[in-house]
């Protein structure tokens, strides 16, 4: 049996569930299965999607993975139980019209091949008959000792021994039965309550888990934190889990599939097997289904705040021309620093020692007030390590006394990873390790996407509870975050680092080695055309990554722009038309644009120059604006030039911060303390909606110096 779905239902049911068109979807699906990535679809196929977006995009492809999976999965059951010559006609009907691998595994667990319990036991010694009997509940005299008399010998020693065997069996069909066990499981999920509590000997001397001491909420309403926390609670043995539901949502749909008669000598058989079947097998089961559903939410859940957040860090504003001086802070070490130019370029390496046990705060003061008049440096970065406030201290006494010079706490998550790396060693091979670590502080200012990309971004520090998660699913959306961002950035394809460019659409890591290779052995690349002279980079890699990729200093200004080469002759003509060029001043592109636009309109326009409005619309972006960076619209980072510390802080005091992560429960803001503040979830108003990277007001709520925690109110207000 063909287990894939025709295309035309699988494209109607995609499109049912994501509330989209089908055409749409079949649309995408064609381009995905031709090789299409989705940055190129999103951004240079919209006449054909209807203009999807990547998040549509990727959930379309999701989504058929899904649907793949399913019908894998039916077929394989379907095979099992025709094996199992088992397979009617209404039961083949069931299975194919299952729409979730729940149903799916509802439908086969009957069937399935199981450990030896109970139940395979009787049926062994020939009680399925019996279990039978006292199931069809019969309204005759006939007593239950006197059916199981005749079940009695060999293995089945008395009367007691084949009632009980053939009670075992129906309490396995209870709990097999699909619809019993879908009824119930949805039951519990609406209305059964889960519950924590600590156990007696068990340790908690952080008081990490506090308040899942003494637990309980409805599951409906348990949120995907709780539930991470609680399983990491129970993991570590501090508490313990159940689920408890009341005895009508669990008996009604059992007694409605095996109805007791109380007409029938062997209803008492049946109420027990129920009793015994409901507390020792489909409980449990149901129990672990509704902790498996809520971990499979949370877990999904966590991994969009995850992509949410690093999406948010990736897109931060780079600090385009500032000569850097980067600092990795420590105490017994020292601290490492390095110099870098407005291109990343390293200019000067140094350590110094101003904290204990050398305490040399005099020299490390010269020696950066030197390395800053010797390389008109603009701005001090500070990892955000250990003895990173002792070291802002220092910052802040030496860009007191100069406006020229800030400082800024710059998140140092995953740098000594990444200065141990094969990559870094490649870009800096004659830095000692600890060094490389402060270049690559610097460097995170100056343009973080190119510099975050070379993280492990499970190491970046954002989000919740992402250790607890499936690695495979952090990487897949971490690599699905990375490219969406770098794509919508753009490339410049002769400064980028392999790493960089592997998340171009279209290149990938092999093909990334190859272009720096040949732009190392031929030097710079002086037009997108010049790509397809790169070894294995064919025309649909070309097709795929040129817009991508940007040549800034190429003949041809279209190069540097985001328009696709397959436009430029729509771009030329829309130019011919405006009656502008390349030396033409912004403002004067601009208006003769606006002009041409007026004029003739978007789809007359499009039409004349052989483009949908779509494509179009975006050509006019990039030749009114050509380049652009999108990180450029977003609020640049907080610079400093003085230092606070907890002691300083007071309710009601006014701060400007950094959002660093955003979780379920609130936003962890950076407002230049050691600890960053948290602004509660109940702080923040309905129509906000911070992010990471986000500059916010906030006011100070309180300061609990004892446990380093401090409380925050959105704004002014």
């Amino acid at each position: 049996m063909n287990s894939r779905m025709a295309p035309q239902k699988q494209s109607a049911q995609i499109a049912t569930t994501l509330k989209l068109k089908p055409a749409q979807v079949a649309a995408a699906l064609r381009l995905l299965e031709d090789g299409n990535t989705v940055p190129f679809i999103a951004r240079y196929r919209k006449e054909v999607t209807g203009s999807l977006d990547e998040s549509q995009l990727r959930q379309i492809d999701s989504e058929r993975a899904r649907l793949a999976n399913l019908e894998d999965r039916r077929s394989t059951i379907l095979d099992r139980i025709r094996e199992q010559e088992q397979l009617t006609s209404a039961l083949a009907a069931s299975i194919n019209a299952a729409d979730t691998l729940t149903a799916l595994e509802d439908l086969y667990q009957p069937y399935k091949r199981k450990r030896r319990t109970r139940a395979s036991t009787a049926m062994e010694q020939g009680l399925a008959p019996l279990a039978d009997i006292i199931q069809s509940q019969p309204t005759d005299s006939t007593s239950a000792q006197q059916h199981a008399r005749s079940f009695v010998g060999g293995a089945v020693g008395s009367v007691d021994d084949a009632l009980a065997g053939a009670r075992d069996i129906i309490a396995e069909r209870i709990s097999d039965n699909p619809d019993v066990r879908g009824t119930v499981r949805e039951k519990a999920l609406r209305y059964g309550t889960l519950t924590a509590e600590k156990i007696k000997k068990a340790q908690d001397e952080r008081g990490t888990y506090t308040r899942y001491y003494d637990f309980r909420n409805r599951v409906s309403r348990v949120r995907p934190h709780q539930t991470l926390a609680l399983n990491r609670a129970e993991a570590e043995k501090v508490v313990r889990v159940r689920l408890e539901l009341e005895e009508r949502d669990w008996l009604k749909p059992i007694t409605a599939e095996f109805r007791p008669r109380r007409n029938s000598a062997l209803h008492a058989q049946l109420e027990e097997a129920i009793a015994d079947s409901a507390k020792r097998l489909l409980l449990p089961a149901i129990e672990r289904d509704v902790r498996r559903a809520l971990t499979e939410e949370a877990e999904q859940h966590a991994v969009e705040v995850f992509a949410e957040n690093l999406r948010g860090l990736l897109s931060q504003p780079p600090l385009a021309e500032q000569v850097v001086i980067g600092i990795d802070p420590g105490y017994r070490t020292g601290c490492k620093i390095a110099v870098t130019d407005t291109t990343g370029k390293v200019l000067d390496t140094a350590n110094i020692y101003p904290h204990p046990p050398q305490k040399q705060w005099k020299q490390a003061l010269k020696t950066i007030s030197a390395l800053a008049e010797r390389h008109a440096a603009t701005l001090i970065a500070i990892g955000n390590g250990t003895a990173s406030r002792e070291t802002e201290q220092l910052a802040a006494e030496i860009t007191s006394e100069r406006d020229d010079l800030h400082y800024l706490i710059v998140n140092e998550a995953g740098a000594s990873v990444y200065s141990a790396s094969e990559l870094a060693r490649d870009e800096m091979p004659d830095l000692d390790v600890t060094l490389r670590g402060a270049v690559s502080i610097a460097r995170r200012v100056q343009d973080p996407l190119a510099e975050l990309v070379k993280i492990d971004p499970k190491s970046i520090g954002v989000g919740l509870y992402q250790h607890d998660l499936s690695p495979s699913d952090l990487d897949t959306a971490a690599t699905d975050v990375i490219e969406e961002v770098v794509n919508r950035v753009g490339v410049e394809v002769n400064t980028a680092s392999p790493a960089l460019l592997a998340y171009v659409a279209g290149i990938g890591q092999k093909l990334s080695q190859n272009i720096v290779a040949q732009r190392d052995q031929s030097g710079a690349f002086t037009s997108r055309g010049a790509l397809k002279t790169v070894s294995g980079l064919g025309p649909k890699s070309f097709e795929q990554s040129a817009g991508f990729l940007r040549v800034r200093d190429s003949a041809n200004p279209l190069d540097a722009s985001a328009i696709h080469p397959e436009s430029y002759t729509a771009a030329q003509q829309v130019m011919t038309l405006a009656k502008i060029d390349g030396e033409t001043t912004l403002d004067n592109r601009q208006a003769a644009l606006h002009a041409l636009r007026d004029k003739i309109g978007w789809q007359q326009l499009a039409d004349k120059v052989g483009v949908g409005v779509p494509t179009l619309q975006d050509i006019f972006e990039q030749l009114v604006r050509p380049g652009r960076d999108p990180r450029e619209d977003l609020p640049a980072p907080v610079l400093r030039s003085d230092v606070l510390t907890m002691d300083d802080l007071k309710p009601g005091m006014l701060l400007r911060g950094t959002v660093r992560n955003v979780v379920d429960f609130g936003a962890f803001v950076d407002v230049g303390v050691k600890q960053d503040g948290l602004l509660h979830v109940s702080e923040i108003p309905s129509h906000a909606a911070p992010a990471v990277g986000d500059v916010i007001d906030v006011k100070i709520k309180s300061v609990d110096q004892q446990r380093g925690r401090i409380g925050l109110k959105w704004g002014a207000s």
